[in-house]
């Protein structure tokens, strides 16, 4: 982001200083002498607020979210990842309550990784003391991965 006297500048458009009028394509064609020689300055463009935990208004500006809040729409994630990662192998537990074939071993323990880690997850999540704990947890939840997943 360039900025002159504080504000910003934006690029391919046309502005003014000090009654002079540079034209929309000033700012890419001038080398780095032309724009301090005038006072612009470059400054990296601001990091948004992630929108998975602030309210960020037209300007960039995030808000915190209510952490009671955000509690509860992750905890029901969790629960809604949960049920999507065992909804894939119900079929091996249908089909051993129908004919009896037994469910592979790492099937059964994929399973209840699943179920721990859901149960881990959203203590973890409730029991964020603050914000900033919160975000760190969410943003950092653990899931097992499944048998069938080709790791390399």
């Amino acid at each position: 982001m360039f900025l002159l006297n504080g504000s910003p500048l934006q690029v391919d458009v046309p502005f003014t200083h000090d009654n002079i009028k540079y034209p929309a394509n000033w700012l890419r064609l001038s080398s780095q002498a032309d724009r301090d020689a005038i006072g612009i300055t470059e400054v990296a463009d601001p990091v948004r607020p992630d929108d998975r935990f602030y309210y960020v208004d037209g300007n960039g500006h995030g808000v915190p979210k209510d952490l009671d809040g955000l509690k509860k729409t992750w905890s029901s994630q969790v629960d809604q990842t949960a049920y999507s990662m065992l909804f894939t192998s119900d079929w091996m537990v249908v089909r051993k309550q129908e004919v009896g074939t037994d469910i592979p071993s790492d099937w059964l323990t994929y399973r209840s990784a699943i179920r721990t880690a859901a149960a881990t997850n959203k203590a973890n999540l409730n029991g964020a003391a603050d914000f900033d704990a919160f975000v760190t947890v969410a943003t950092s939840l653990q899931w097992p991965v499944s048998p069938d997943a080709v790791i390399s």
